[in-house]
This record gives structure tokens, C-alpha cells and sequence, in this order.
């Protein structure tokens, strides 16, 4: 396969050609780039087949650069570092990619993979972990010590927050415990339509059943929520908002 390397570290891009010569891959190294822009140019003026592709470049990051190609005729594998959100895209979309610094093995695991994997199935899986990168949809994702558990937003029926860990609740009777705080999940809640009435929780407003006016939120589920004297107005001028919608 005709390929290119798209890798901002001159050492990685010749440990990579060095490493595709000593197992003798029936791969040809045709161009190096080391920016989105670079790589712009050189796939569409040399029509690669095969792409090793970094995550994060000097003036973007991969998806950059896919989203400028447009048409995706070439396999890809991706070269990350150990950036936990990076991986994190990768492996929920089923992605092909090498660690850095690169084995020898796990590359040419990699190549006899995307040798296989059909064009559709690699822009699907591409188009997937995109969406986890720029963390896009209706989702969040929690992170723990052996796999990554995604949670659709509208089945997300309240979160709780206790010395530095927070529980989700979700619709579906599941719960998932993460040692995170409430606040390193706030912003992201906040966009999709929950709310923080007190310091321990956050709730999904499509949720919430009534409002007493002891200062207690009745969720659909049951659950009994308190609201805190001073986020009472925010959650109460929130709740008429939500009733306009």
C-alpha cells in the first residue's frame, strides 16, 4: 500500500519507516507531513492508500484534517500518545492506532486489521469516534479502570455527588459509581438541560415530577431531591423555563 505519515515528531515519523522495514510490509512510505495543512496537500496530490495519522498536530488535530479531505478513499491508523480523551475516542469507536512509541507487534496487528476492515466500516467507525472526541451527541462518557461505560443523556435521570465520587442514576434502573467529582461533570450537564439545585446533585429537568414548596424536588423515579436555599431561585426560574419549552 501506497502510504504517508502524518506525525508532527520528525523521530517518530523515521522510527515508523524503520519499524515498517524491519517487518517487511508490503507498504511503500511515499510522503511525510507534519500539520494539517501539510497533510492536506500531499494526500490529495498523492492519493495514499494507507494514512498513519496523529492525533494532535501542530495546527489541529486528525479529525481537522479529515473533515478538510472530505472523501475518505484511504485506510487509516491513528498514532496516539497516552492522552486519555484521545484513547478514549478510539477505542469506543473501534478505531485502529498505535501507541506511541510505537511496537512492532501492535503495528502489524494494526495493518493486518485495516487490511481487512472495509471502507464503510472504517468511515462509520471514524465518524464515531469523532463524535466521542468533540464530544458531540447526546452522551457523556465515564471513565473506569478496565472499560469506558456511555450514557445516553435522556435515560440520565439524576447525579449524586459524595466525598469526591459521583453516582448516576439512570432510567433504566442502572447506576454508575466514578471517582469523579459533580464538578468535573457540571459544564456538560448544563448543556443538556439538567440542573444543580444543590451542591450534591444534579437532576434531568425532563425528570422532574413536582416541586414542593418545603424546598423538595419529586423526580418521576420517586426520588426526593433538596433544593438549597440559595439555588432556589435559579432552579425555580429554570422549572418555568423548562415548562415553556
Amino acid at each position: 500500500m501506497r502510504s504517508i505519515i502524518v506525525e508532527d515528531k520528525e523521530y517518530i515519523r523515521k522510527g515508523l519507516i524503520n519499524l515498517l522495514a524491519i517487518i517487511d510490509a508490503d507498504v511503500e512510505v511515499i510522503g511525510e507531513c507534519e500539520s494539517v495543512q501539510e497533510a492536506v496537500i500531499v494526500t490529495k496530490t498523492c492519493k495514499p492508500e494507507l494514512v498513519f495519522l496523529d492525533i494532535n498536530l501542530a495546527d489541529g488535530t486528525a479529525f481537522d484534517f479529515l473533515d478538510k479531505i472530505g472523501t475518505i478513499d484511504f485506510k487509516i491508523i491513528f498514532i496516539t500518545a497516552y492522552e486519555e480523551y484521545a484513547l478514549k475516542a478510539l477505542k469506543i469507536g473501534a478505531v485502529d492506532y498505535l501507541l506511541k512509541p510505537v511496537d512492532v507487534e501492535e503495528l502489524k496487528i494494526a495493518l493486518q486489521k485495516v487490511a481487512k476492515l472495509s471502507t464503510a466500516d472504517q468511515k462509520n467507525q471514524i465518524a464515531k469516534a469523532k463524535q466521542v472526541f468533540n464530544n458531540e451527541g447526546n452522551h457523556i462518557i465515564l471513565s473506569f479502570h478496565d472499560s469506558y461505560q456511555v450514557i445516553n443523556l435522556d435515560e440520565l435521570i439524576y447525579c449524586e455527588s459524595d466525598k469526591g465520587y459521583t453516582t448516576f442514576y439512570c432510567s433504566d434502573g442502572n447506576k454508575h459509581l466514578v471517582s469523579k467529582t459533580l464538578k468535573d461533570f457540571e459544564d456538560r450537564l448544563l448543556e443538556a438541560n439538567f440542573q444543580r439545585p444543590h451542591q450534591s446533585f444534579m437532576i434531568n429537568m425532563k425528570f422532574v415530577d413536582k416541586y414542593d414548596k418545603a424546598g423538595t424536588i419529586h423526580l418521576k423515579n420517586g426520588t426526593k431531591i433538596p433544593v438549597s436555599s440559595r439555588k432556589k431561585e435559579t432552579f425555580l426560574s429554570s422549572l418555568f423555563n423548562w415548562n415553556k419549552k
